[in-house]
C-alpha cells in the first residue's frame, strides 16, 4: 500500500515492502514505482525495499518550474528520514541514477553501493542539451503523442514487438504525468552540474548495468566512467536497450540481488563480528 509525506507543500508518494536492511529504488523518467514491482517481489524476502515517486510522477507532486537533481534528492531524503533509514544501498534506473547519485553525494557514509541502471554521472553534453531543449518543445506541442512515441524507442529493436503489452501499461501507468511535471524534469536534467567527483572519491562500490543497444546513453562513455571509480562492476548485455527491468530481468535482478547481498547482508555479517 502507498504512503505520502508533505514536502513543500506537496505530497511524496512511497512504497515499501519486505523486512531486512534496505535497499531504495528509484525509477526512470516518464516512469513510476510500479515498474519496480517484479524487482521488489525479489528483493523482499531478505530486503527491505523503499520505492518513491519522484516529484511530477506517479501520486508525487510537481514542486516547480524545475526539478533540480538536489530537489529530488531531498523529496527521497525526506522519506527515507521519515522512516528511520540509516543504512542502505540505491539502485536507480536512468533519471533515478542522478538522484542516487545526489544522495551518494550528501550521504556517504550511509550509502554502501550505488546500482547504476542504464545510468552515469557526468552531466549532459551539448548535443543532449539541446535534445532535451527540443523534447521539451515537442511535449508543449502535444503532449500525449510523445508519451506514446517515446518508450518503444527506449527497447532493443530486437525487443519491441515482444514486449508490447509491457509498454502499453506502461503508457497507461503514465498518461496523467503533467506537460508542467515532464518539463520541470526535463530542465533539471539538462542543468545538471553531474556528480563526476562522487563517482571517483567514493569508498563504497558500484554496479553499472548497460546495454549494448541503449540509444539513450552510449554505452562505452558509462564504461569510461565507470573506471574512475574505485570499486565498480560492469554488466554489459546484448539485445537490451534502456529497459533492462522489462528486456532482461532474469539476468539482472538476480545480479542486483547478489550485489546487494554483498554489500549489505555479508559486510554486516563481518563488521558484527568485528564489534
Amino acid at each position: 500500500m502507498d504512503e505520502q509525506i508533505v514536502l513543500n507543500g506537496q505530497p511524496v508518494n512511497y512504497r515499501k515492502q519486505g523486512n531486512g536492511p534496505w535497499i531504495i529504488l528509484l525509477h526512470g523518467f516518464l516512469e513510476t514505482i510500479d515498474v519496480w514491482g517484479e524487482l521488489a517481489n525479489e528483493l523482499s524476502d531478505k530486503f527491505s525495499v523503499l520505492m518513491v515517486d519522484l516529484p511530477g510522477h506517479g501520486h508525487s507532486g510537481v514542486m516547480g518550474e524545475e526539478h533540480t537533481m538536489p530537489l529530488m534528492a531531498d523529496a527521497v531524503m525526506s522519506v527515507m528520514n521519515h522512516l528511520e533509514i540509516n543504512s542502505f544501498v540505491l539502485c536507480g534506473h536512468s533519471l533515478g541514477g542522478y538522484v542516487c547519485m545526489e544522495i551518494a553525494k550528501v550521504l556517504p557514509d550511509q550509502t554502501k553501493g550505488v546500482i547504476m541502471f542504464h545510468s552515469h554521472a557526468a552531466p549532459d553534453d551539448e548535443r543532449t542539451k539541446e535534445n532535451r531543449t527540443r523534447t521539451i518543445n515537442i511535449i508543449k506541442l502535444n503532449h500525449a503523442n510523445f508519451i506514446h512515441e517515446f518508450l518503444p524507442d527506449l527497447l532493443s529493436p530486437k525487443n519491441k514487438k515482444r514486449l508490447i503489452h509491457q509498454i502499453d501499461r506502461l503508457r497507461n501507468s503514465i498518461a496523467s504525468i503533467s506537460v508542467s511535471a515532464l518539463i520541470a524534469t526535463l530542465i533539471g536534467m539538462r542543468e545538471r552540474k553531474g556528480t563526476l567527483d562522487t563517482l571517483i572519491d567514493a569508498e563504497f562500490p558500484f554496479f553499472f548495468i548497460l546495454g549494448k543497444d541503449d540509444t539513450k546513453m552510449a554505452y562505452n562513455k558509462v564504461v569510461a566512467q565507470a573506471m574512475l571509480a574505485h570499486h565498480a562492476e560492469i554488466m554489459l548485455l546484448s539485445d537490451v536497450g534502456h529497459m533492462g527491468f522489462l528486456e532482461a530481468p532474469k539476468v539482472i535482478f538476480p545480479a542486483i540481488k547478489h550485489f546487494c547481498e554483498r554489500n549489505l547482508i555479508e559486510k554486516q555479517r563481518i563488521n558484527g563480528f568485528g564489534d
